[in-house]
């Protein structure tokens, strides 16, 4: 971490090495049915994890598709992304939740994720900037790798 970053780091919700107790929703601007993490289940200055389950409605299972509903990749990729943003939020590392997802790269779809799959992410940060921050996630189902990537937010104003 920069030491421009350290001088502004605000108040930790969360200690290292420890689960987030609240509402994702206290982390996040999100909102359903656009909040993809159920829980932030591990905390630090450099790393992440929560967890999802994609309920057997969910919205986009009527369209995608009909007869063999999957999650989408852009959803996943959404997931790591909100679970990363909350982790920097609940470790201190910014004030506040309000990202744009302006980059991702090296995205692999590895095994399709159905109705009711709980997926166990881990994000770790790869670049912390006091503008933008860069994460590597990958998203578990099972113990199977089912999606990774690398992907870029800049922070909004508060």
């Amino acid at each position: 971490m920069s030491d421009e970053v350290k001088k502004s780091v605000p108040t930790k919700m969360v200690e290292d090495g420890q689960a987030y107790d609240g509402s994702t929703e206290d982390l996040l601007p999100h909102r359903k049915p656009f909040l993809f993490i159920d829980k932030l289940t591990y905390s630090s200055q450099e790393r992440y994890e929560g967890e999802y389950t994609y309920g057997e409605d969910t919205w986009f299972f009527k369209g995608h598709f009909p007869d063999y509903p999957v999650v989408p990749g852009v959803i996943l990729v959404e997931s790591m992304a909100q679970c990363g943003g909350a982790g920097l939020v609940a470790s201190g590392i910014v004030r506040n939740g309000l990202f744009f997802l302006v980059k991702i790269n090296n995205v692999k779809f590895r095994a399709q994720v159905r109705p009711s799959d709980t997926v166990k992410m881990q994000i770790t940060n790869t670049k912390v900037t006091r503008r933008a921050i860069t994460q590597k996630g990958q998203a578990f189902v099972n113990g199977k790798l089912a999606a990774e990537g690398e992907f870029t937010c800049v922070l909004g104003s508060e």
